[in-house]
């Protein structure tokens, strides 16, 4: 049984919960995005729900486990907890940040000192689980010190119908735990802007126009994967989030500055830090070709990257035939470096020459 400390961080204090908590609680799970992420909380939710909850931790605590209320300056700011230890010492963690509190890294300075108490009490295990579109969440599962270990799919059903994939996470007791920030920063102000083009990561409301995009059979010709339904770029849109945090790619839909109308899509993918690289990839609807819009895309994407990250090499690969994108590469400052013979499979089942293309990072 873990014993029923109070635990100290930085500027937080991790304490049992009390009857005073209950007003703060109901403010914190009536706030929509608390819903949101926490689906089995009633919506909603009042002071009798609150106080159920409070007086119920007593009872975790006498099964094992731990409640803790999250207090920034004596304020009441979030809650923090672990299931009892199974049968292998492994227990699961979770945490709630109330609105007031957030910003400021209490989720990941909580996550990681309740962790390390219970690593200390014998737990050999703590795992953590977080939504692929709760980005604020795998923030702080990262900066706790946690380690991704994989995914499960369609795990829990939201408010909405659908069920969500999530991210798992894990600690060990004795292994390192060091703070990880993301090698793809998120962009500051949400958005990358020239006043002709601005760039937002994509996000499910862009899933359709993606969608359709893809379809456009200019498009399409150069594709190298199957077609995808709608649902499946609703899906890909969701990980935006996740992706971008764990470093794997960074995608943005590539907007009219003035109109904010989906006009595209660009990526960094295939990031690979040992190499400091990474390929840039794009896709303009044709209402908006002939302007300038994907060479701007392009050279904000790379100026964001060489200014933000440690990459040092951005290379592109296009269809032998695609004079278009050629032109775009030349115009953002890639120079040819070879060609893959027959890389590229098309739509008619035949194979096309793949011209490579990189930008340096400025000397």
């Amino acid at each position: 049984m873990l014993p029923r400390d109070v635990i100290s961080s930085g500027a937080l204090i991790l304490r049992p919960p009390a009857e005073g908590d209950a007003e703060a609680v109901v403010k914190m799970c009536d706030d929509p995005v608390t819903a949101r992420f926490m689906p089995l909380l009633p919506q909603p939710y009042e002071m009798d729900d609150a106080l159920g909850y409070v007086r119920r931790s007593a009872a975790v605590w006498e099964g094992g486990g731990a409640q803790f209320a999250i207090t920034e300056g004596g304020r009441f700011a979030g809650l923090v907890w672990l299931s009892a230890p199974d049968h292998w010492g492994v227990s699961g963690a979770g945490f709630m940040v109330a609105p007031w509190a957030r910003g400021r890294g209490v989720a990941s300075t909580a996550a990681r000192a309740v962790t390390d108490w219970a690593l200390d009490h014998g737990v050999r295990r703590v795992e953590l689980q977080a939504e692929v579109e709760n980005v604020a969440s795998l923030r702080a599962a990262y900066r706790a010190g946690f380690r991704e270990e994989g995914l499960r799919r369609e795990a829990k059903r939201l408010r909405d119908g659908r069920f969500a994939d999530y991210v798992v996470f894990a600690r060990l007791r004795g292994e390192a735990a060091p703070a990880v920030e993301p090698y793809l920063p998120l962009l500051e102000g949400g958005a990358l802007d020239d006043g002709v083009v601005r760039l937002t990561p994509m996000a499910p409301g862009d899933a359709a126009d993606y969608h359709a995009m893809l379809a456009e059979p200019s498009v399409a010709a150069y594709s190298v994967t199957p077609p995808a339904s709608l649902e499946d770029a609703y899906r890909r849109c969701r990980y935006t989030g996740y992706w971008w945090l764990s470093g794997q790619r960074a995608e943005m839909a590539v907007r009219d500055a003035g109109s904010g109308a989906f006009a595209g899509h660009i990526q960094l993918m295939q990031v690979a830090p040992v190499l400091g690289q990474a390929m840039i990839g794009y896709s303009l609807l044709p209402g908006f070709r002939g302007r300038g819009f994907m060479t701007r895309a392009v050279e904000l994407v790379v100026g964001w990257a060489f200014a933000r990250t440690a990459l040092h090499r951005i290379v592109a690969g296009t269809d032998v035939g695609n004079a278009a994108s050629h032109a775009v590469l030349e115009r953002a400052g890639f120079r040819r470096e070879g060609v893959h013979r027959k890389l590229l499979p098309r739509p008619d089942g035949t194979r096309a020459d793949d011209v490579q293309w990189a930008r340096l990072r400025p000397a």
